[in-house]
């Protein structure tokens, strides 16, 4: 259920019976043709699609998240590191203090990685609470579908394009982009990125089948679900 559904009388009588909830973690970046808020987008969505058989609370995605290198892309927000980790603490600090305990995080963006290791820095702090962060697009089971469907896949490419992540009118290229050097990408000022990069996609081909697009989203969700169920401990 969306924390946006719900009033403060109902989260505290939620609270009662369970202890569980989910932040969507997500990014504001190019995704070359698709949508610029594609990590929000999916993060929330796939966390909305797990959660809602088990009735646990899914606050709104964090919409901002660390994406330096695409700097030069209009539309682009990054936030420092710092105040990246530091917003996720004052998150995690608000969730414990009514009563939450069991805080799962699913990420959308790779470059918010670091809030793993900012995770577990907190739990040291507060050791009474439990955190998981899930990658949910990197997730073993989905990953594996994805490289059974094309092996070629990378950011802005066809395995961020679902239905929902699309722009209406927009029309995209056919052809199969070859993939970018990303660790020589990720050494450069982002002006010399967005050089490499051209129009955004890592790599690889712009669209593919629905029914392929949905095949991967059951098993993300699947995977995302048994990040909220079993044993915490």
């Amino acid at each position: 259920m969306k924390i946006a559904d719900t009033n403060w009388m109902q989260v505290e009588e939620y609270l009662r019976r369970d202890d569980r909830c989910v932040v969507p973690l997500g990014s504001t970046e190019q995704h070359a043709y698709l949508s610029n808020c594609v990590d929000c987008i999916l993060s929330e969505r796939v966390a909305l699609d797990a959660a809602e058989p088990l009735g646990v609370p899914v606050f709104p995605v964090l919409a901002y998240g660390v994406t330096p290198y695409f700097a030069a892309y209009p539309g682009t927000v990054s936030l420092t590191l710092s105040t990246y980790l530091a917003v996720l603490k004052d998150v995690l600090d608000s969730l414990a203090r009514t009563g939450f305990r069991r805080i799962l995080l699913v990420n959308g963006h790779g470059g918010n990685s670091p809030a793993q290791t900012g995770a577990m820095e907190w739990m040291t702090a507060n050791p009474e609470c439990r955190v998981r962060f899930h990658n949910w697009w990197a997730a073993p089971q989905t990953m594996a579908k994805v490289k059974e469907i094309d092996p070629v896949a990378s950011h802005a490419s066809w395995m961020e394009n679902f239905p929902w992540t699309r722009l209406p009118g927009v029309e995209l290229p056919v052809e199969q982009k070859p993939m970018a050097d990303i660790e020589r990408m990720r050494s450069l000022p982002a002006k010399r990125a967005r050089e490499i990069l051209g129009d955004g996609n890592f790599g690889g081909l712009y669209l593919r089948a629905d029914d392929e697009m949905h095949a991967i989203w059951e098993i993300a969700v699947a995977e995302t679900r048994g990040q909220l169920e079993g044993d915490w401990a």
